[in-house]
């Protein structure tokens, strides 16, 4: 079986999940799909620490799915802006387990990352599938990837109307 390695950019997920379809991700479905006759090697899920407990209950649900969560603290700016980026940090781990995989997932549509998808799949020469819901994704990123998985219908929580 093929070795995966998973890296899931969360808040721009999230963004782009909610804003496209008012609703969330499916980890579990997306585990499911991404992991399918294949090993885990490593997954990771990027997210900004904001403590409160409906975040520490969401983080609870991915490291029971499998997920290594890594945390940056959320920054608030003197002028009302946030930040929380975790490019960099993405990147690094990346192209450090891509020496040990088979494959390589990315969940994000950030654009930044095209630079990135073409280097793995030129140095190591492994195939990096990118998820991402389509409108939001930035096309460089979709072109650059071997697979471009859009998320959509089957990859998103119903919404719960009843609440």
């Amino acid at each position: 079986m093929k070795k995966v390695s998973i890296f899931v950019d969360v808040q721009n997920v999230y963004y782009t999940t909610k804003q496209a379809f008012n609703c969330h991700f499916d980890y579990n479905q997306f585990w499911s799909k991404a992991t399918q006759d294949r090993t885990v090697a490593n997954a990771f899920a990027y997210a900004v620490e904001r403590d409160n407990d409906k975040q520490k209950q969401f983080q609870n649900i991915l490291k029971a799915i499998g997920f290594d969560i890594k945390l940056k603290p959320y920054i608030q700016r003197h002028d009302g802006s946030a930040k929380g980026d975790w490019d960099v940090g993405i990147t690094l781990d990346i192209m450090e387990c891509a020496k040990n995989s088979d494959v390589i997932i990315l969940v994000s549509g950030d654009g930044d990352f095209d630079v990135l998808v073409d280097k793995v799949k030129t140095d190591f020469d492994i195939p990096v599938e990118v998820y991402g819901v389509a409108q939001l994704t930035a096309r460089s990123l979709i072109n650059s990837a071997s697979k471009f998985v859009a998320i959509d219908g089957g990859l998103l929580l119903k919404p719960n109307y009843s609440r």
